[in-house]
């Protein structure tokens, strides 16, 4: 065995391992993403390579065609370089979305208006942008209008995109579970994406459009989660079909900064039920255990005994702008399992500031268990290449 299939191979135990709550030889290393303009920066700042050998074989390494963020996990030299683990993750994604809606046929992207510094731009979930003539990356949108409107819009657009039956949804399933299977031969954990509920009303009605639906409206709201439902457990069951599942990982994005977008209440009433259906079924369709993992955004702690109603195992990233306390919420929820939690801002302000957070927070978490530490969201282009070294430096002594 060659020593990166050794490498993939502990990584994949490793997590397993700290999913099981078993000992571990330390932490698993990774890292939620990097800006593609802090790499840029830490070219210039001494980097010792480039595109190149950062990016995939046969990606565009003009930084003009470069992605926003990269996964330092997916490339060896990063990897190297910083001590990262191998990605201990194999993730499929076919049929049941992420952070946009798996609507199939998808809505083509096209620019609806031009309005010579901007331009309407349509995209594959049918929102219209307004967005800078031109560019796509690197700014906050502004939603014009979301594809559900109301009833007709639903019914005759937007539902019958989310068939599950449609032959068109599965035309790269099979490779998807090879993939899958080769995946697990080199000792990988598999995980299915799930578009979360919130997300998936949100991208299809708008943050503000649905909460006057949740009033308005109930049954649209219903009749949209029953098919959100019905396309999810038939995409994980299709999945199961074929090999057992060792994760469901919801795209969700539920919360800001003051905690909830939407009351308990409303959650208990529009999400919670079709939640536990999805997530029952799947566990009742296979043998080993199936954790099931939660990503939302901003002041996560509301949400926690909500999704733990879900059967939640694993929560990610805790923002800690947004008010997270990582150590906080560890002797809370003793049994929850915690993924991020590194404060990305604190990486900008130098070494004493990363050593003071990282002592405080890291060791604990050690003793306690199913920690994964990683910055709280991708690590921004404010931070040098100086201080980022020495972050993963001063991780990799505390944790173990």
């Amino acid at each position: 065995m060659s020593a990166m299939s050794e490498a993939t191979r502990a990584s994949g135990e490793r997590m397993a391992a700290l999913y099981g709550r078993q000992a571990v030889d330390r932490l698993p290393r990774l890292e939620f993403s990097i800006w593609t303009t802090a790499l840029a920066r830490w070219c210039r700042e001494g980097l010792p390579f480039g595109w190149g050998d950062i990016l995939p074989p046969g990606a565009p390494v003009d930084e003009s065609s470069l992605p926003e963020e990269v996964a330092p996990e997916m490339s060896p030299a990063l990897r190297e370089h910083f001590h990262f683990d191998p990605i201990p993750m194999h993730h499929l994604s076919v049929g049941s979305g992420g952070c946009e809606a798996p609507l199939y046929p998808a809505y083509e992207p096209c620019v609806v208006e031009s309005l010579g510094a901007h331009e309407i731009i349509q995209d594959v979930s049918g929102r219209h942008l307004r967005v800078f003539a031109g560019r796509r990356h690197g700014f906050m949108p502004e939603y014009v209008r979301h594809p559900v409107r109301g009833r007709r819009d639903w019914e005759e657009e937007v539902k019958p995109r989310l068939a599950p039956e449609a032959p068109g949804r599965w035309q790269r399933f099979d490779r998807e579970i090879q993939a899958a299977r080769q995946a697990r031969e080199q000792g990988l954990m598999l995980r299915q994406s799930l578009i979360g509920g919130y997300m998936f009303l949100r991208v299809l009605i708008g943050p503000e459009d649905l909460l006057y639906t949740f009033y308005d409206d109930p049954e649209l709201i219903h009749d949209m989660m029953r098919q959100w439902m019905r396309l999810m457990d038939y995409s994980v069951a299709k999945v199961q079909a074929e090999l057992d599942l060792d994760e469901l990982y919801l795209d969700e994005d539920i919360c800001y900064n003051h905690g909830l977008l939407i009351s308990p209440a409303m959650f208990e009433q529009f999400l919670l039920r079709y939640y536990q259906q999805v997530v029952g079924a799947a566990r009742r369709r296979q043998k080993g255990k199936l954790y099931f993992q939660v990503d939302t955004d901003g002041y996560a702690v509301p949400a926690i005994p909500l999704y733990l109603k879900c059967g939640m195992d694993v929560m990610t990233p805790f923002e800690v702008a947004g008010g997270n306390d990582l150590l906080a919420i560890a002797e809370d929820y003793p049994d929850l399992i915690l993924i991020g939690g590194i404060d990305k801002r604190v990486l900008a302000e130098g070494r004493s500031a990363i050593a003071e957070h990282l002592r405080r927070v890291v060791p604990p978490l050690v003793r306690q268990g199913g920690f994964v530490p990683m910055c709280d969201h991708g690590v921004p282009d404010d931070v040098s290449y100086r201080n980022y070294l020495y972050y993963r430096e001063l991780m990799c002594e505390l944790d173990h």
